[in-house]
């Protein structure tokens, strides 16, 4: 019986050691488990486009007269040479 009780008490402690270094990653990292960072706060998009084949970021800034420097600004991370069919692109967007 006390090598049961030796060993529930092993996981136990292995478990809760586990759940303590998740806890201090989440903590060193500044975001809390689960949760997906923005990636520029007070940005909201208000109106957005499908990607559509042969489309390009150039185009679709032009479609809906936006400049490239705004295009950019409100579609942050965006890989123009990696746009794909039915991707989301914001072309409306303001500061919260």
């Amino acid at each position: 019986m006390a090598k049961i009780t030796g060993h529930k008490s092993i996981i136990f402690f292995n478990l809760v050691l586990i759940l303590f270094f998740v806890l201090m990653v989440s903590v060193v990292e500044s975001r809390v488990v689960g949760r997906v960072p923005s990636a520029k706060p007070g940005l909201v998009c208000d109106k957005v486009v499908g990607v559509k084949s042969g489309d390009t970021c150039l185009a679709i800034a032009e479609q809906f007269k936006l400049t490239t420097e705004a295009f950019h600004f409100i579609n942050l991370n965006l890989n123009c040479d990696a746009l794909f069919v039915d991707q989301w692109l914001c072309i409306a967007g303001k500061s919260a």
